[in-house]
């Protein structure tokens, strides 16, 4: 190889590691990190930063908050990790695992994570009643009126729930959804207290939902794991009591999704 075109593929090579480098920082935060914040933790020069940034923005792998102060993961990337989550070797074994708790209680099961502002629906199962919320995976859903994003928002640090919900335009999905931040604060404590979090008829009238942490390693949910149905055919009785089976089946998930 000629000696420039050798330096141009050692160029190209950094510059693509970097970028993956800075995208695998970013994953780690996904309520966003300020540009400040990620230059400190990787160590490198700010305009390398910015540049690279830009670049990224530019192709869809990095959001800027309205700010511009804060950086998170762009629907790119999301898109990436989600088909790269759908083809990895635990794929199989995720699934049945929502099968089977889909079996078990007779209703849709979600897999979500939190991706920015808003639930990311991973994977999902569905039941075998004609009478079905049909989301896709690659989906999103409001934090504020879901159980799954409603359980995200409880196990924030206080200071981000805050802010958060600072950005967050907290529209009535429903009459039953909670639109005010301190009504917000006051549910994220009791789902904090009780270890889980519900839906009741706040995202689409006449369906109600339960969600419970899928932790991480350090205890943290890195997921959540979810099963909603009508109400005609799941209570919040029942759905409450459907408590144990879904976290035994996200304790399950836990070891894949960590692995």
């Amino acid at each position: 190889m000629p000696p420039q075109a050798d330096a141009d593929a050692r160029h190209a090579g950094s510059v693509t590691l970097r970028a993956l480098a800075l995208l695998s920082e970013l994953a780690q935060h996904p309520e966003g990190v300020s540009l400040h914040r990620i230059t400190q933790q990787l160590g490198w020069p700010k305009p390398s930063v910015h540049r690279l940034c830009a670049h990224l923005e530019q192709a869809g792998w990095l959001l800027r908050s309205s700010s511009e102060r804060n950086l998170s993961l762009g629907p790119a990337a999301l898109k990436f990790a989600l088909a790269a989550l759908h083809h990895d070797a635990a794929n199989a074994e995720r699934r049945a695992i929502l099968r089977a708790l889909v079996d078990r209680v007779g209703e849709t099961c979600n897999l979500t994570m939190l991706a920015g502002a808003e639930v990311l629906y991973v994977d999902r199962v569905e039941s075998a009643w004609p009478l079905r919320l049909h989301l896709e995976p690659g989906s999103r859903v409001p934090l504020h009126c879901t159980a799954s994003g409603k359980l995200f928002l409880a196990h924030m640090p206080a200071a981000q729930r805050a802010r958060v919900l600072a950005t967050l335009a907290l529209r009535s999905a429903t009459p039953k959804s909670l639109t005010d931040a301190a009504a917000i604060e006051k549910e994220a404590r009791t789902i904090l207290r009780r270890g889980y979090s519900l839906d009741r008829e706040e995202f689409l009238v006449g369906l109600v939902a339960i969600a419970v942490p899928v932790p991480g390693p350090d205890g943290r949910p890195v997921a959540a794991l979810a099963v909603h149905g009508p109400i005609g055919r799941l209570s919040l009785k029942r759905a409450v009591a459907l408590r144990p089976v879904l976290e035994a089946a996200a304790a399950a998930l836990a070891a894949v999704v960590s692995a």
